[in-house]
């Protein structure tokens, strides 16, 4: 069973129902942000799931020189501001270098470390420092049984409360791969190495796992030199994930993704999000119940 990340009044973890981490890719401006926010918690309160509102303030790794990143820190720190007091949720988005943390740490509930900058230590480091949950998205270059060295580091600030995220894998030629036995391995530490012998984590240790279902369908640089991707995928592979246990699911959710400003390919459409999330909630109890727990 994984620890208990306590996040605001919610609860990850520790063989909990699965949290929802949701939003825009980006933030597209204040309004849309309330709105998509509104919208998602008024569909996640009527199925009884907790709720944690994202969308990034900065998107510093897209392809294409000419994409839009966001509307910057100062900026997207005021409207994060407004949507977790107006709505009430707790929320997160990416830090990328170690001068943002601290500012970032004054708004944001969880601070979430960039796939690609997962082994970047003094990030790490300083994000352990604030004391704050921290969501490391698994790099898609990195064996799951590689982010203890992720643990350790945040860890080391003493901060135990740590979310890992599964996103898929790559191999090159624009297009990631899940492999599910990943969750089970970060989840449980199936596989850790202390002096080249594997070495689990004790039960405490065990830190929490999300899933993202909708990086996970990207095709990193594969619609002519930015990144597509394709949504048919996100239901199947948000099921399967919950069926091995995950603490959380992650899913960029967006009221008309062909208009986004950022990963349209990729995101979920609002208006399919209720019935997907009925189908993991049942799908979740299943899993997690007494008779079922040993997949937590």
């Amino acid at each position: 069973m994984t620890r208990i990340v306590n996040i605001g009044d919610i609860e990850m973890g520790g063989g909990r129902p699965f949290v929802l981490i949701a939003g825009p890719c980006v933030i597209e401006g204040e309004r849309e942000a309330l709105e998509t926010g509104a919208a998602v918690k008024k569909i996640t309160e009527e199925l009884k799931i907790p709720y944690i509102y994202k969308s990034s303030y900065d998107k510093a790794n897209r392809s294409s020189i000419s994409s839009y990143r966001g509307p910057g820190m100062e900026e997207g720190l005021n409207i994060l501001k407004k949507v977790r007091e107006y709505l009430g949720v707790p929320v997160l988005s990416d830090v990328h270098t170690v001068d943002e943390v601290k500012r970032a740490a004054e708004v944001l509930d969880v601070l979430q470390i960039p796939a690609f900058l997962c082994r970047q230590t003094d990030l790490l480091l300083e994000a352990g420092k604030t004391r704050k949950p921290v969501n490391v998205k698994k790099g898609q270059f990195l064996a799951p049984e590689d982010v203890v060295n992720i643990v350790d580091k945040i860890e080391s600030e003493g901060n135990k409360d740590i979310i890992l995220t599964e996103r898929g894998a790559t191999f090159g030629y624009h297009n990631l791969v899940v492999d599910f036995r990943s969750i089970a391995i970060m989840r449980g530490g199936l596989f850790k190495m202390k002096k080249g012998k594997p070495h689990p984590f004790k039960e405490e240790e065990h830190p929490a796992v999300v899933f993202d279902a909708t990086h996970s369908v990207q095709l990193p640089g594969g619609a002519d030199g930015v990144t597509g991707g394709d949504r048919r995928f996100i239901p199947p592979l948000a099921r399967a994930a919950v069926a091995v246990g995950v603490d959380g699911v992650f899913m960029e959710v967006h009221p008309d993704p062909s208009e986004a400003f950022c990963d349209a390919t990729n995101q979920f459409h609002l208006k399919h999000l209720k019935r997907l999330l009925g189908q993991l909630f049942t799908l979740d109890s299943i899993i997690k119940s007494e008779k079922n727990n040993f997949f937590c």
